[in-house]
């Protein structure tokens, strides 16, 4: 079996979890509701606070996406129980982020600032501290939506090798270059 897709999913007090004929699971928490469809070669069953699935056959195809739909399926979990959170920098001289309210401000060293909406499920907030880089926190139930708006943040100006500045990850490490060598 897939090491993955054998570990039985604990589901915490107040998420409710429902299997509709379709293969449609439905995932509802105090923080939200995430819906997410299955392949018809996984099986779901919700036992004593325990939700395991189980595939039909040992094919390649099935096996991954054992794996896949537990992972899926843990994710929505947690997000609607405890929520997810990302953090990033922005590295720079002048570089500047700004929140007000779904829309986030970036003063990205272009000649125009960048106004950037942000999808409802997701909360946004910056701060910025003398002497330190500003940051952007977001938080949001939905770890997928979540990872694909930051990586769109991040694409507006990726960290260059040379100088570090740019949008990135905390904690990110960037592979620095040397840059031009003395003639001597």
């Amino acid at each position: 079996m897939s090491r993955i897709g054998k570990l039985p999913i604990a589901l915490p007090s107040g998420v409710e979890i429902n299997v509709n004929d379709n293969n449609v699971v439905t995932v509802k928490g105090k923080l939200g509701t995430l819906t997410q469809s299955v392949d018809p070669c996984i099986s779901l069953k919700v036992e004593d606070s325990l939700l395991t699935l189980n595939r039909e056959s040992d094919q390649k195809r099935h096996k991954a996406m054992h794996g896949l739909y537990r992972a899926l399926i843990a994710n929505m979990v947690k997000g609607v129980s405890e929520g997810f959170k990302t953090v990033q920098e922005v590295v720079g001289v002048g570089y500047k982020a700004q929140a007000n309210g779904q829309t986030l401000e970036l003063s990205l060293g272009y000649s125009h600032n960048i106004f950037f909406e942000l999808p409802k499920e997701i909360k946004v907030e910056t701060v910025t501290e003398k002497g330190k880089n500003p940051l952007i926190i977001m938080s949001s139930y939905d770890k997928q939506l979540l990872g694909q708006v930051a990586s769109k943040i991040r694409s507006l100006r990726k960290p260059e090798p040379y100088k570090g500045k740019g949008i990135r990850f905390q904690n990110e490490v960037i592979r620095r270059k040397a840059g031009k060598a003395a003639s001597k």
